[in-house]
């Protein structure tokens, strides 16, 4: 794996610990850890996926494209 820094917003860095707390409780086997970085390496395999959806020119307009509501 190659280091990557990134930076969230304030409640998206505390909705992101909730849900890998809540993923990892709900998990049915004991094996790999689910964390942050867990999912943020899924999300960009998401985001991978459905590249040529994305189109736009600013965060929000990229947002809307994958059908997500702007943050503003």
């Amino acid at each position: 794996m190659v280091r990557k820094e990134l930076r969230l917003h304030a409640d998206q860095a505390d909705e992101l610990t909730v849900l890998a707390s809540k993923v990892q409780r709900a998990r049915r086997e004991k094996g790999e850890r689910i964390t942050d970085n867990t999912l943020i390496r899924v999300a960009v395999d998401l985001l991978l996926e459905r590249q040529k959806e994305l189109v736009g020119s600013t965060e929000d307009e990229l947002r809307v494209a994958l059908g997500l509501t702007p943050r503003a």
